[in-house]
């Protein structure tokens, strides 16, 4: 699945290969996808190439390959409500996510806020993958439940991913655990967060407010720690819990 500026991005690269041959800058990539920074093209660029769509071939400038495009484009709807951006799947049951939007009052039902439950404790919707690492766009991915022990929780809505990535690893959060977070679109310096990025990528890192601007922090040496402006961040939701399983 293609998110809408990977899509966008891989279009404007074949027609521009198709008419003249030769692969768009990075400049005029981020002019014609109007983007703030070349960064963003990279980390499309990255994303396209690992889902097989393009060939960056080594040792040369501007040398892209377009190896196939989508049969049918997969473009998400517009966001316009809370949706942490890494899952659209079931859980199980009738599917809580349409065209990238979570529904959340249906997923309220198996939230900390609700009676969903079993025997052992509250159903939390699994609402699929989040990086701790270099951030990933929007994955499908069907999805399920956990039974979690209600002292693990708070008030409020709760949705768990799938952790992918040893950026947190210092945090003791390690690839392949699942967080439990609560849904929340603020937080205090040094917690730690699912941030998503530009309305694009997610990640789960630690919050540093410097200003004006947002730190994203990596509990992870081999990282760097990225700022950014307000307005390019959009939290979406705080760690309260884990689970691990051996």
């Amino acid at each position: 699945m293609l998110t809408r500026k990977q899509h966008d991005l891989l279009r404007f690269i074949h027609e521009r290969m198709r008419e003249s041959g030769v692969p768009p800058s990075f400049d005029e990539m981020k002019d014609a996808l109007d983007l703030r920074s070349k960064s963003g093209i990279h980390r499309l660029i990255i994303a396209l190439e690992e889902r097989g769509f393009i060939r960056r071939l080594p040792n040369r400038a501007r040398a892209i390959e377009v190896i196939r495009m989508p049969e049918v484009p997969t473009v998400p709807a517009q966001r316009t409500r809370f949706s942490p951006s890494i899952v659209e799947g079931g859980l199980g049951r009738p599917p809580i996510s349409t065209r990238g939007n979570v529904d959340w009052q249906q997923a309220e039902r198996y939230s900390g806020d609700s009676s969903g439950s079993d025997a052992n404790g509250i159903l939390v919707p699994v609402m699929g993958r989040i990086s701790a690492g270099t951030p990933i766009s929007a994955i499908q991915s069907n999805s399920h439940s956990l039974s979690i022990p209600p002292e693990l929780l708070t008030t409020g809505e709760h949705f768990a991913l799938e952790v992918r990535g040893d950026s947190m690893i210092d945090a003791g959060i390690l690839d392949g655990d699942t967080v439990i977070l609560r849904k929340q679109d603020n937080a205090d310096t040094g917690d730690i967060i699912v941030a998503l990025i530009d309305d694009e990528e997610a990640t789960l890192k630690r919050l540093r407010k410097r200003g004006s601007s947002i730190a994203l922090e990596a509990a992870n040496p081999a990282y760097e720690t990225r700022v950014l402006g307000p307005d390019r961040v959009r939290i979406q939701g705080k760690l309260i819990s884990l689970v691990r399983r051996y």
